[in-house]
Formats: C-alpha cells, structure tokens, sequence
C-alpha cells in the first residue's frame, strides 16, 4: 500500500513503518548513525525476509508485523539466535510465498531489536536497517528463505565538500518545503530533520520516507555513489513538492467554492425567513404560482408543454443570476397573453350601420363597403378576408372609422401608429438573447388588451421607413396575409400565436410609399374628401359639440349658426378633411370660454360677423380666381396628399431668340409635360392661326405660381397647352374654368385620377367649368349629385377641343409684332 502525505510527514518526526503483507504500520522513533551500522562479524549467508511495499535503508527503524508461516518461523528462530536477518523487497506484491524470482537482488541487511507477540496471535517485530547487500545465490526455501549475500559500502565523499554540502542544504530544504505544505504536522518534525547530521542517513533516511511506489525506492537502495543518490532523491522531492502545491491549490479552490456555496445557502435561508415575515414571494413561491395560473389557461398543447419546459428550466436557475429575472419576465408574459380569449362578435349589422351612421356623416360609399365587410364575415366565421386600407387625405375620419368598427362588433380597440418606424423588431420583437428584449407591438398590444380577436387600427402605413435595422413593412407581410398570420413568429415569443382572429384595419394617406407586396394583401377604400355641405353638418354634429365640451362650457353658451359655420370654412380653411376647421370652431369657441371666465357680458349666439373679429381677416378669397383678364393664365386641378387644390399656370412672351424657361420647383413629369404641349403647339400652329416665325422672335417663359411647393405630375398637361396656346394667340382664358388632364404628342388628352377630390376643390374655389378627359365620365358619375351640383363638366379627347372651350375668340388689345426682313427672314 503506498504512504499518505500525512503518514509520510509524520515519520519524519517518529520513524518509519513497513509490512510483510497488508496489515497496518506501528511507528516508532529512528535513530542517526553517522555512517551505515555494521556488525563485527558480518555473516556470509542471511535468512531472508520478503517484504511487500516498503523497503528498509540502513540506519531506519521500522516495526512490521509478519503473519505469513515461513516469515514467523524466520523471525523467532532469528530472535532466539544472532538477530541478524535479511530485507528484502518483493518485485511480486501479489505472491503469498514469494520465490527468489519475486524478490529484488539488492537488500538491507537488519537487526532485530524487539519482538512481541500481539493478544490476536500476530508478531510485531522492530528492526534497524544495518548493511545494504547483494544476493548472490539461494541456499534454500524451506522452511524459510536463505542466501549467500556480498555486501555493498556507500562512496559518499567527505561531508564537509562543497558539493555535499550544497546537496545537503537542498534536501533538507527541500523537506522543509514539504512539511511547510501540511500545516498539520507539528513543528518537531522541522527540529529532527535539523538534527540530522550524516549525509548518508540523511539520503536514507529521506528515501525510506518518500510518497513513492517501491520500485523507486528500491532504485535508490541499489545506487552506491552516495551523490548521485542524493541527486537522484533531490529530483523525486522537486516533483513530489510540484505535486503537492497543486493538490494544495486544488483543495484552496474548492474549499473557497464550498465555503462561497454554504455562504449562499445561508443567505438565501434568511432571505426567505425575511420574505416569509414580511410577506413577499420567494423563488419557490413564485414558480408554483407560475404552475396554478399554467393550469388556469387555455392554451394548445404544444404551448403549454413550451411552458413546462421553461419553468423547469427557471427552476434549476440560481436566483442570484443574470438570467433569472428574464425567464421571469418570459414566462410572465406567457401567462398574460390571451391565447384563446375571446370576446364575443356583435354582428348586428344594422345596429353596426346605425353607429356608422351616428359617428360618421357621408362616405356612404365606404360604410357600405365596412357593411358588406363585416357581413361575410358573420356567413363565414372566419377572418380570412382581405385586410382592409382606408385611403385618403388627413382629417376625413379614417382612424375613427376603425374605432366605430370595434364598437359595433364590441371588439377591443388597439391603435398602432407606424409613422417613423423603421426597425424590424419593432413588428416581429427582439430576440431574448440580446439586453433589453422585448416583444414587437402587434404581440405587446394584444397582451395590453386580453383579447385574441381586437380590432387593431394600423395607423399611418404609409410612414414606414427602412434602414440598416431592417424593414418593417416587410416584416407586416406575415402579419397581414390571411394565410399565413394563423401561426405568426415573435421573435420574444418563440412560438407561433394565431393572429386570425384579429381584425386588421390600415389607414394610409398615400400609396406610393406603400411597398407593392404589402398593398397586394389590402383592399383598398378609398375615403374622399368632404364638400361644404358635408363640413358643416360634421360640424354641427360632432365638432361645435366636442369643442365646446373640451373648453369647459355648456351647451347653451355658445350657438353657432350654419352661416357662421360655412364663413369659418369658406375663408378659413381649405383642406379636404376637417382638422383645421376643428381647430378654428376650437379658436372661436375659446374666445366665448374667456369671456365667461373673466365674467364679463357676452353673446351665446356667433354670427358670421363675430368671426372676423376673433379669427381675423380672411385668410382665403375665392373670388380671386374669377378676375383673369391677362392671356395666358389658366386655371389648372391638382391632387396632393391632403386632397385637391387649384393651381395656376402663367405664361409670358418676351422678345427673344426663342428661348424655353420653366420656373416653379418642378418635377420632371412636368417639364415633360410642359416640352410636350409646347412641341404639339409647333408643329401645329396653323390650326390656331399662329405665324410660326414667333417662335423664334420671343422667348417663352412658364411659371407654376407658390415657386417654393414641389409640383410633378401629368394632371397639368392639357392645362400648359392652353396656357401656351393663349400667350402665343392673345386669347384670354375663359373666366371660371379650370381643367384636367393628360397630353400626348398627337394631341390626345388623356385621364388622371383624384377627380373627386378636385371637383371638390374647383367648387371651394368657385369655379364652374371644367374640362376633363372623356374617360373621366366613370369617376363623374360615382360622385353623388349635390357635389357637382352647380359646375358644368365639359368632356374632350382631344386638345383641339380645349381650345374650343378655354380660349375667348377675341384678342387683348396689344397683339404681337411680327418683324420681316428683306429676304423673308424674321428679326428683332
């Protein structure tokens, strides 16, 4: 069996132990020759001992306790003769009747010094080693061990050489160095080995006492140049002491993990203790309030085996660490999101049109179409239908449009501006692995709810953006095909969550932003805007009421008539919607909220009049368009984002060479258009009487009034043309007319779309003519009666026809002078 540290550690204050076969070591105290012992009369011949794992140095004592047959025979008839006997190491360990075979052929010769007989029937017997010798030859093996031995004596030089010396000095340090790395030894040990003086005993002494196996041992027995023993002992305590600090280094490891452990189980323990006086949840109680609300939902079961999944996984966390707060959180929002709860559809849709009705006043078209919505809905069961995109200019309801949709189906209601948003996970979420993750906003609104089946309003579609972070509106494909939003991905989430039910409603104020994949998945409704007559009833029934509830007034304090309605929208707003008008009802109303604030005397009744006085002068005058007595000013009709407009077109001659300037901030659809007329105007000259030789006597200049506004698009084409062709003909523009319309190189005028928004826009105005292409009569008589009531709608193919209608036949009074020369040529 081989040493402990400790054992070995200890027998270098009280000896030495070995044993003929397994049974355990008696210390006892050893003893300091100066050189090795030899008796006067050293025998020849040696009963010999077999020893198994140890071996025996001269000048070391040892007690061994024999208990084999042959072994007890040798030691009592030894003890009763010269007490002189043979050690020898066995190569064999396993071997119960060793051979000479099995033994090593260098031992040391021994003394018997005691022996006693135990009280269990075994004998102990303390030896000193002696002598070392050499086995010459195996005289017999019966009844014991006996050998012819020739004796080996050390070559250690003289002590006091410097080598020695030095050799000395490193052994018994590096011996030191060992007792230092078990504290557990006593001090006494460090005193013995001080006291040894024989570098002899001193290699010995330290060899037998070495936590290494026999056979290295027994290396060092066999070598007799006492120096190189030395060395070669010096080399084994080096490794051993390597040995032995890193077992130290280990055990200081885990002995602080430990200790770091036990002082976390303490303080977990009083945590607990604390949290149970004062109430509050621990670890333990929070998973198991965890598993009673997983028992309450309704979830599918792929879902709920998810679950189970990460709460075990919560539970095997430490509290303390990093990532137990986010499972927390993960699995709280698990909890919260309504899998399968649902509120139940109202689909009465005549109650549903009465409310449509009462919040919305016009846009009969479009609540028809929600109508017809919502009843394939309630034949289907389903919400696999097209997503709905409410389209229009700002201010004409189609946010609030969504909201009355949820009321009638008594749906939740959930309103998500997109605007601005250009980064992905703000759809689809983060994932949990980055800091800060959280859900996207269609999964974080739904939660918000508790409902699987709201009404969510995707507000201002149009305004997504894209950059580096990715690109939201491709992350809404998912989100808004029918066919695929039953098993959505969130990327917090983890797992698909069935977004059919939910009822999708867009609203957008352009589609040209709109990403082509995305608007294939929505059903376009296009909202117009309002006319005067639409204005002033929304006004009288939701904006004078709302207005004079939000500044704190009764209704009897303030009556505003519909003729003061209609000044407030005639000159001073012009917008499609009625966002402005609200906010000027808003000023004139506030005017009558201060009033009655200070106390003093006022009117409830506002008549026209009074406008004037609180908003100021008018800020529109429709009057302007009429007075047109210059050639070469038209009236032309506009669409942009925030409904129709009229725009002028103006042009003038100058003596020149011939020279095109277009002035306005235009596009360049506009400048193709304005090359485009004024190419057809050339080539065709004749047919309005126009000498071609003024072309290149003056220059053309074109100016699109309002120069800071970016103008583009084809809407204007037959617009420049009949500019053009006034200027060139010095033929006034008909008075009150305004036109619309597409040019092409062959004179063909061809449609436009936003017609409804610029018939509107021409009647705010007071225009009572216009022109547009013939295939524009569809969208005409999809306008209901009272809008286009008043104007008279002319009909062309052809820009002929324009000129027919646009320009006066006669001449202002200045006609343009043609300059000939001798040789026909024209000049300034």
């Amino acid at each position: 069996m081989n040493y402990t540290l400790k054992n070995f550690l200890n027998h270098l204050l009280i000896g030495n132990m070995s044993i003929d076969d397994s049974d355990d070591l008696i210390p006892v105290i050893t003893t300091d020759p100066d050189e090795e012992m030899l008796p006067e009369d050293m025998p020849g011949e040696l009963p010999i001992l077999a020893v198994r794992n140890t071996v025996l140095f001269p000048g070391v004592v040892l007690p061994i306790t024999v208990s084999r047959k042959k072994s007890v025979r040798l030691v009592r008839k030894a003890h009763k003769g010269d007490k002189i006997i043979g050690v020898v190491a066995q190569r064999n360990t396993n071997s119960d009747d060793p051979t000479a075979e099995d033994l090593y052929d260098i031992g040391t010769m021994a003394k018997i010094l005691k022996m006693l007989v135990l009280p269990d029937g075994n004998t102990t017997i303390i030896i000193q080693g002696q002598s070392r010798f050499k086995i010459d030859e195996v005289t017999q093996e019966d009844p014991y061990l006996s050998a012819k031995v020739s004796y080996c004596k050390d070559t250690f030089p003289n002590k006091k050489s410097k080598e020695v010396k030095a050799l000395v000095h490193s052994l018994k340090d590096a011996a030191a160095k060992m007792l230092k790395l078990n504290p557990e030894i006593p001090q006494e040990a460090q005193v013995a080995l001080d006291n040894i003086d024989s570098p002899s005993f001193l290699t010995h002494f330290l060899s037998s006492n070495l936590n290494v196996d026999v056979a290295q041992k027994q290396k060092l027995l066999e070598v007799n140049d006492g120096v190189e023993r030395g060395t070669q002992l010096l080399e084994i305590m080096l490794r051993e002491i390597q040995l032995l600090e890193l077992k130290q280094e280990i055990h200081t490891k885990v002995h602080t993990d430990i200790d770091q452990q036990q002082r976390d189980y303490f303080l977990r323990q009083q945590i607990k203790v604390l949290q149970d006086e004062l109430g509050q949840e621990g670890p333990d109680q929070e998973i198991e309030r965890f598993r009673e609300r997983a028992m309450k939902k309704k979830w599918p079961e792929q879902i709920a085996k998810h679950f189970n999944k990460e709460i075990e996984r919560l539970a095997r966390l430490n509290p303390q660490a990093a990532e137990y707060p986010v499972a927390v959180n993960y699995l709280e929002f698990l909890l919260d999101l309504p899998w399968d709860e649902t509120t139940k559809d109202n689909f009465n849709l005549k109650r549903t049109k009465k409310i449509l009705d009462a919040d919305h006043y016009g846009l009969e078209k479009v609540k028809e179409r929600i109508i017809e919505y919502l009843a394939v809905l309630k034949l289907k069961k389903d919400m696999k239908a097209p997503i709905l995109c409410l389209y229009g200019p700002p201010g004409v309801g189609k946010t609030s449009l969504g909201r009355s949709i949820a009321t009638a189906l008594g749906r939740k209601y959930v309103r998500m501006s997109l605007g601005g948003v250009r980064d992905e996970a703000e759809i689809r979420g983060h994932r949990r692995t980055y800091v800060g993750a959280m859900p996207g906003k269609i999964i974080s609104q739904i939660k918000k709810v508790g409902s699987s089946n709201p009404v969510i309003i995707l507000d201002e579609i149009d305004k997504l953006a894209s950059d580096f972070r990715g690109d939201p509106s491709s992350a809404l494909l998912e989100v808004l095909d029918p066919e695929q939003n039953h098993t959505f991905m969130d990327n917090y989430l983890d797992v698909e969550y069935d977004l059919s039910k939910v009822l999708f409603i867009a609203t957008a104020n352009s589609l040209d932003t709109i990403q082509p994949a995305l608007r294939d998945r929505m059903e376009i409704i296009e909202l117009t805007g309002y006319t005067l007559e639409e204005k002033t009833e929304i006004a009288k029934r939701h904006l004078v009421p709302k207005q004079v509830k939000e500044h704190g007034l009764e209704e009897e304090d303030v009556k505003m008539s519909k003729a003061t309605i209609q000044k407030v929208i005639d000159d001073y707003t012009r917008e499609s919607g009625v966002r402005s008008l609200e906010r000027k009802i808003g000023q004139v109303i506030r005017n009558t909220a201060k009033q009655k604030a200070m106390e003093e005397e006022y009117t409830p009744s506002i008549k026209p009049e009074d406008v004037v006085k609180i908003l100021g002068p008018e800020t529109f005058d429709k009057e302007i368009y009429q007075d047109i007595d210059t050639a070469g000013v038209v009236t032309g009709l506009a669409w942009t984002s925030v409904g129709g407009d009229i725009l002028f077109i103006e042009s003038i001659l100058s003596k020149g060479k011939g020279k095109l300037t277009l002035s306005g901030q235009l596009g360049d659809v506009m400048k193709e258009s304005a090359m485009t007329a004024i190419s057809y105007l050339k080539a065709h000259a004749e047919l309005l009487e126009i000498d071609y030789r003024l072309f290149d006597q003056y220059d053309l200049h074109i100016h699109f009034p309002e120069g800071a506004v970016p103008k583009d698009g084809p809407s204007a084409g037959i617009a420049i043309f009949t500019s053009i062709a006034s200027v060139f003909t010095q033929r006034k523009v008909k008075s009150r007319l305004a036109m619309t319309g597409e040019i092409t190189l062959r004179g063909k005028v061809l449609p436009v779309g936003g017609i409804k928004e610029k018939i509107l826009a021409a009647k705010r105005a007071g225009i009572t003519d216009i022109i547009l292409c013939q295939k524009n009569r569809k969208d005409i008589s999809e306008i209901p009666e009272q809008y286009i009531k008043g104007l008279h709608i002319h009909y062309v193919d052809r820009v002929d026809e324009v000129v027919q209608i646009a320009l006066l036949k006669q001449k202002v009074k200045h006609p343009l002078k043609l300059v000939v020369t001798e040789n026909g040529r024209s000049e300034d």
